[in-house]
């Protein structure tokens, strides 16, 4: 029997012209929203909406068109689905509290509150909002270029009490926040190979996970595979991170990992009554 508890599924919508995975494909409105209907359909438990790709060497994209690309996006989205979760992929504060305004319940900021200094201000005025800080070496635009560690978990960790800390002086209470150790961020395929194989040692913070591995390129270190080839990979690393403890993964294939971990689930419920 496989002890593990199903995780919550974050469906990823990119409405960016450069995502690594899905860029152009949904950035109109109709698309968008066909495809959140799609996720929601599937099972996402949330949706996490960003209009700014962070890819390696992505260039930052600016605050005005980030808002002219998320708020009608999210306004029909809350107009057609009020119960689902959303998540909104941004680094920016007035991006944040214009999701916030229309019903945005966690802002996941890929540089952990440290890009925009009013961040932190807005999420202090939100309580009802939550946070997921990301670990990051560096910055979209250069994060690949030659990452290094003499620690990797430990430098890790040590950025997380920081950041934790910092949210707290803000005003920000534990209990709001998640982390995230940055898969693909400023790290080789090498490092997200490891960090997969000892995601236990952030538990030491005692605040939930979140992973997005989907469909990443340390998947094809391995076998030089194309990005729409990678799903067994993404779903054995998420099973591990599962595995290991984490609560959400951010995923593009809602479906298949929904009917992968319900397998799973059915399978272990059936060990049980014939062991």
């Amino acid at each position: 029997m496989i002890e593990f508890k199903i995780p919550a599924l974050m469906g990823i919508l990119n409405i960016t012209e450069d995502s690594f995975s899905d860029g152009g494909k949904f950035i109109n409105l109709k698309d968008a929203l066909l495809q959140s209907e799609k996720l929601i359909s599937e099972g996402a438990d949330i949706l996490d909406i960003g209009a700014e790709s962070t890819r390696p060497g992505a260039e930052p994209v600016p605050e005005d068109i980030e808002l002219q690309r998320i708020i009608p996006v999210l306004t029909e989205i809350r107009n057609r689905w009020q119960d689902i979760p959303i998540s909104i992929d941004t680094r920016k504060s007035k991006v944040a509290e214009a999701a916030i305004d229309l019903g945005a319940r966690i802002i996941n900021d890929v540089s952990a509150l440290r890009f925009d200094p009013e961040m932190a201000e807005i999420l202090s005025s939100n309580p009802q909002v939550k946070v997921i800080l990301m670990h990051m070496q560096g910055e979209p635009q250069n994060m690949q270029n030659n990452p290094h560690y003499e620690d990797l978990l430990g430098e890790i960790n040590a950025f997380f009490e920081e950041r934790i800390a910092y949210a707290e002086v803000k005003g920000i209470s534990q209990d709001r926040i998640y982390l995230d150790p940055g898969i693909g961020f400023g790290k080789t395929a090498e490092h997200n190979f490891q960090l997969l194989a000892h995601l236990e040692a952030f538990k030491i913070h005692q605040l939930p996970l979140v992973i997005g591995v989907s469909r990443k390129r340390f998947i094809a270190s391995l076998d030089n595979s194309s990005v729409e080839q990678r799903l067994g990979g993404t779903l054995a690393a998420g099973l591990v991170a599962v595995l290991k403890g984490v609560e959400i993964l951010r995923v593009h294939n809602v479906q298949a990992h929904r009917q992968f971990f319900q397998v799973l689930k059915e399978i272990n419920e059936v060990s049980e009554w014939t062991s």
